[in-house]
């Protein structure tokens, strides 16, 4: 059963009318075709008992038939009005559908009252989020391939990035000798913006790679991944840049114990909330509890932050095909940062990462 299916199979359970897609991630997902409209309107219709159609700027009309999809899609110009359009469209299906799901996770408010404005007396009552977070849950063996060719090059990007330590340079300039290297290789976009932190700086978890040079004796974090064929890594490496401290060493020490732990209890039937005090317990009785700051990991697939949360309080059990994060981190402020990440895919008896670069403390020299 296709997902489109599975769509129109829950819609008539639960005597909806038309589901409205609006995350252009899921549209992807659905259809094959993935381009992010920005202001303007991208659309997926699902109809419980009719074919279902893309509406999408006229611009887009023929990529998504080259995509690959085989029922109807029908374009608009900037000028015209896409709501009015979509109702057209929808009548030639349906006569004033009430019923309506769509996704309250992503559907803005400014869409919402333009469909709505087009169907006053509907309701908006099914949620199609937690539908889709499920479907998505588990991976299929062409989704894991493709999460692993996006892993092999994350640990690509990870070896430009530590043979681009020098001193005199700084941490935007290894961000850019890293995706100079991956767009050569053909590898056009990454996850994500490409956190370097050096020192100091690594204390803040989402800060961005600053001008700032490249501090001797100290660590360096790399958090980096990359996009292939609409599917995303996600690693993070800590190195250090010349001799560090006994007190750096220590805190490295305590957050790859953290990380290799957490990671080798992963198995079907654990759950999620479990990995996370495997890990913190770890960090906590180090002394270091106050300074990991966030869940231990987030689910992964065309997105780095997708469902489920690693995480205390989430007592979902774990299944082989979901794939997801582990990351402890330690952050002192004022004087340094530690992350290790790989993201992994549960099997029948265990785990695999995605990555493979070392997790060892790897030393820079300075020359």
């Amino acid at each position: 059963m296709s997902h489109i299916e599975k769509v129109q199979q829950w819609l008539a359970k639960k005597n909806f009318d038309i589901a409205y897609i609006s995350d252009y991630k899921n549209i992807a997902y659905f259809t094959g075709f993935e381009s992010d409209p920005i202001e303007r309107t991208l659309a997926l219709f699902i109809f419980p008992n009719h074919e279902p159609f893309i509406f999408a700027p006229a611009l887009e009309v023929e990529s998504v038939k080259e995509a690959g999809w085989k029922y109807p899609v029908y374009g608009y110009l900037d000028h015209e009005n896409p709501y009015a359009l979509i109702k057209s469209h929808i009548e030639k299906i349906t006569h004033d559908p009430e019923k309506w799901a769509i996704e309250k996770g992503n559907l803005t408010v400014e869409r919402y009252e333009a469909i709505k404005a087009q169907y006053p007396n509907a309701n908006f009552v099914g949620d199609l989020t937690p539908l889709i977070q499920k479907e998505k849950l588990i991976k299929t063996p062409e989704e894991i391939q493709k999460l692993e060719v996006a892993g092999k090059w994350a640990d690509f990007a990870f070896q430009v990035g530590f043979n681009a330590l020098k001193q005199g340079r700084t941490e935007q300039d290894i961000v850019a000798e890293i995706q100079y290297a991956l767009m050569k290789k053909g590898i056009m976009h990454m996850s994500f913006d490409t956190i370097i932190q050096s020192g100091a700086n690594a204390a803040d978890p989402h800060g961005a790679p600053k001008q700032d040079l490249l501090k001797p004796n100290e660590m360096v974090l790399f958090d980096l991944g990359v996009v292939y064929q609409g599917y995303i890594s996600d690693a993070t490496r800590t190195v250090a840049f010349g001799k560090i401290s006994d007190k750096a060493k220590e805190i490295y020490d305590v957050c790859l114990e953290a990380q290799l732990t957490a990671q080798a209890a992963v198995k079907p039937g654990i759950k999620a909330s479990e990995l996370d005090k495997i890990a913190r317990n770890i960090i906590d009785k180090a002394g270091y509890g106050k300074y990991f700051i966030h869940r231990l990991g987030h689910g992964m697939g065309q997105s780095e932050h997708e469902f489920p949360s690693i995480m205390e309080g989430n007592d979902m059990e774990l299944e082989p095909g979901m794939c997801f994060s582990i990351e402890p981190g330690i952050y002192i402020p004022g004087f340094a940062g530690v992350r290790i990440e790989d993201c992994v895919h549960v099997t029948e008896n265990g785990c695999e990462p995605f990555t493979h670069t070392s997790k060892e403390l790897k030393e820079i020299p300075l020359d």
